[in-house]
């Protein structure tokens, strides 16, 4: 079990991270909040969970110990997979998260594409009480600083972004065009996850 990597940062997407140390890259699946913490740094310490399947060995990395032990919560739900796990951590901030299973909010997990009425009252039973008593730590420090890139670059990132997380692309374009006409300033990870809360 790999517990975390530290390395260079040689490759930074929305949705992964190369890390190299010791001459080999290493590719880690991120959420939102993850890349927004990694934008202009030149090196990182990332904590890893590793998904091992017949078809695929995935790794992937967190900022924190706090954020990875909500994604392995996550998953333990049933019908939650590692995929889901990241798009609900792309939507809302860990503490947000957190806050949201505790206070039995089904409506804002609902609001997150993919998790029907039943998925959100099924992730809040089953973790209400763990994350009571875990006290999952809100993260800290994860507002990176980001260049402000051209809207065309933005779009782009973004529309790959979503093509990873499985959105069909018609549809990602449609909502990410909208977005960006009524707020043309606004960064990846923003328009990100307003069009996680759309599509």
């Amino acid at each position: 079990m790999i517990d975390y990597i530290k390395g260079a940062v040689t490759e930074l997407t929305p949705t992964g991270v190369v890390l190299e140390t010791a001459g080999v890259g290493y590719y880690l699946n991120i959420t939102l909040t993850t890349y927004s913490a990694l934008n202009g740094r030149e090196d990182a310490q990332l904590f890893v969970y590793e998904a091992i399947r017949e078809d695929a060995h995935l790794l992937f990395g967190f900022m924190n110990r706090a954020e990875r032990q909500l994604f392995l919560l996550l998953i333990s739900v049933s019908g939650i997979g590692a995929n889901t796990a990241r798009v609900i951590m792309s939507s809302y901030s860990a503490s947000e998260i957190q806050q949201m299973i505790a206070g039995g909010d089904v409506v804002s997990l609902n609001a997150i594409k993919g998790i029907g009425t039943k998925t959100a009252q099924r992730i809040i039973v089953d973790l209400k009480d763990k994350i009571l008593k875990t006290g999952i730590a809100e993260e800290s420090g994860l507002k990176g600083t980001m260049h402000d890139p051209k809207t065309n670059s933005v779009r782009e990132e973004t529309l790959a972004a979503l093509a990873m997380l499985g959105f069909a692309a018609a549809a990602s374009q449609k909502v990410v065009d909208k977005i960006m006409a009524e707020n043309p300033t606004m960064k990846v990870e923003q328009v990100i996850k307003q069009a996680l809360k759309m599509l």
